[in-house]
């Protein structure tokens, strides 16, 4: 009994001090399988932009010029270096040397050149081609690369996030034949993780898609081996499978499903911000009454927007009620009785049904959005919260299909609840010059206005971000002024793994895609090493 005492001891003591002079760090291995709604179509950066899985399978399997960090912060990449000429057109971008596809040939400066000339030429039919207009790429040598722009840019440096393809891979391949290969769905890349297998129903659908660590990734390789995504037609079978722990992590989570996932001890829920807007967009074209600035101020003044948040998204979001600059805390203003007494002064006087009009005409709007969960909600809200001052408010709801060919294209509505998506350097130009009032132009506000005009030409020509904000307050205060919208909301990015797998550092992200923006410090396995000091 001594002696098996004292062994005990022995090993008890001998744990302690194991534990007392280690610590523990990651190792590599492991695997970890996250389930995504959807299906690939092409793991293809050139053709991705329009699909979310591509996106995420993509951002994991291609590498970039230049990446975001966990901040959504721009960072080196495979670019080494770069330099911008004085009057700050002309770009040169150093690769690092000794960058290696999957197949183990070198990346080299060819491969950004054909890169772009393929985004850049109209019949690969590329999403990313309207950004890279006026744009000419140069190769210098084997590892430098210029791009030489008609006009300067601030945020040019974001569309050299865009994944690289092997030009050895590609270069036979038709324009024909460019959507249909095999290398859309098994691809050759040079990120951190590498094609490994498809399995497939009997109908051809995607059930699982396998990748594993490159261990020749020029930045660090992953610590988790074997990554693998699952396939989910809608959230409801996603959730079932996060709860059987068919997988470990999902993204995208409708808010009112986090308070249950949270119950689970074995789930970590990640609020992750990302710069996607919900505004109500006005046609004063389209709609008399829109077309009073009153009116639109008084709309604007009575969105108690925190009823939103705390209805809607379930606190999992934050109230926008102007222009973002800065990602800053906004302090909106939510007062009825200031709203009603503007509409009064202005003579909206209200009828017996409640409804106010002015000169015969009735202050009602119809209000379009698409058919998705969230927006059926808050349109309703909006419509209560906008009948306290007189407004009749007809909420339609239609596909995405139909508010895009029928709503969006043609300008046809009087207002638009709909969202937009910037970065955390935004570029507004696209979304607020004039002359993008008219389809495929992004300003759905159809705002117009001389001296804004004037600002953001300026701003997108200036990369001091001092300099460039300071401009970016002077547009704020127009648009304040002429109440051309009403901003709503940015919601909050959810991100919900499996507690076992470590390091996920998110704070900000740009796109859904980028939630991997660290994945090869993701780990899973730890081992422990000795203290020296």
């Amino acid at each position: 009994m001594l002696f098996l005492i004292v062994i005990i001891s022995l090993v008890l003591w001998s744990g302690v001090l194991f534990l007392k002079y280690t610590y523990s760090v990651p190792n590599y291995g492991g695997s970890y399988t996250e389930g995504i709604i959807g299906q690939p179509l092409y793991v293809n950066p050139v053709l991705s932009e329009s699909n979310e899985v591509d996106g995420a399978l993509v951002k994991l399997i291609y590498s970039s010029l230049f990446d975001y960090d966990i901040y959504g912060k721009i960072k080196l990449s495979l670019a080494d270096r770069y330099d911008i000429s004085e009057d700050k057109k002309i770009y040169t971008v150093y690769l690092k040397k000794g960058i290696h596809w999957h197949d183990g040939k070198e990346l080299t400066a060819k491969d950004v050149v054909y890169t772009v000339k393929i985004i850049q030429d109209p019949a690969y039919k590329s999403p990313l081609r309207q950004s890279w207009q006026g744009v000419k790429v140069e190769k210098v040598d084997d590892y430098t690369i210029k791009f030489i722009l008609n006009k300067p840019y601030f945020n040019f440096l974001n569309n050299l996030t865009v994944g690289i393809l092997p030009q050895h891979i590609w270069e036979d391949v038709p324009v024909e034949k460019f959507s249909l290969v095999k290398y859309n769905l098994e691809p050759i890349g040079s990120g951190p993780y590498k094609f490994k297998n498809i399995q497939k129903d009997a109908d051809g659908n995607i059930l699982t898609y396998y990748l594993e660590a490159f261990d020749n990734y020029f930045d660090f390789p992953a610590y988790i081996t074997d990554l693998q995504f699952n396939f989910y037609p809608d959230q409801n079978s996603l959730i079932e499978a996060y709860k059987k722990k068919e997988v470990q992590g999902m993204g995208n989570i409708l808010p009112e499903k986090i308070d249950d996932l949270k119950k689970s001890n074995f789930t970590k829920v990640y609020q992750i911000s990302i710069p996607h807007y919900f505004t109500v967009f006005f046609n004063q074209s389209k709609s008399v009454p829109l077309s009073y600035q009153e009116v639109r101020k008084a709309l604007n003044l009575s969105v108690n927007r925190e009823e939103i948040i705390d209805k809607v998204l379930y606190k999992q979001g934050r109230s926008i009620c102007q222009l973002s600059i800065n990602d800053e805390k906004q302090e909106c203003s939510f007062d009825i009785k200031k709203a009603n007494e503007i509409l009064d002064k202005e003579g909206w006087k209200r009828g017996s049904d409640g409804y106010r009009a002015k000169d015969n005409q009735v202050l009602e709007f119809e209000l379009v959005t698409f058919d998705w969960p969230e927006l059926n909600q808050i349109s309703k809200i909006l419509e209560e919260q906008w009948k306290k001052i007189g407004a009749k408010v007809k909420v339609k709801i239609v596909s995405v299909t139909d508010l895009q060919q029928n709503y969006i294209r043609p300008r046809n509505y009087k207002a638009l609840l709909f969202g937009q998506a910037t970065t955390f350097s935004p570029d507004y130009y696209p979304y607020w010059y004039s002359a993008f009032r008219k389809d495929p132009g992004l300003n759905f506000a159809l705002f117009k206005d001389e001296e804004a005009d004037k600002i953001l030409e300026k701003t997108r020509e200036e990369n001091n971000t001092e300099k460039r904000n300071k401009e970016y307050v002077k547009l704020r205060e127009i648009i304040k002024e002429k109440n051309p919208v009403v901003f709503l909301y940015s919601p909050y990015y959810l991100y919900v793994i499996n507690s076992k797998v470590k390091g996920v550092d998110l704070k900000k992200i740009n796109a859904l895609s980028y939630r991997f923006a660290n994945v090869n410090h993701w780990y899973i396995k730890t081992k422990r090493i000795l203290k020296l000091h």
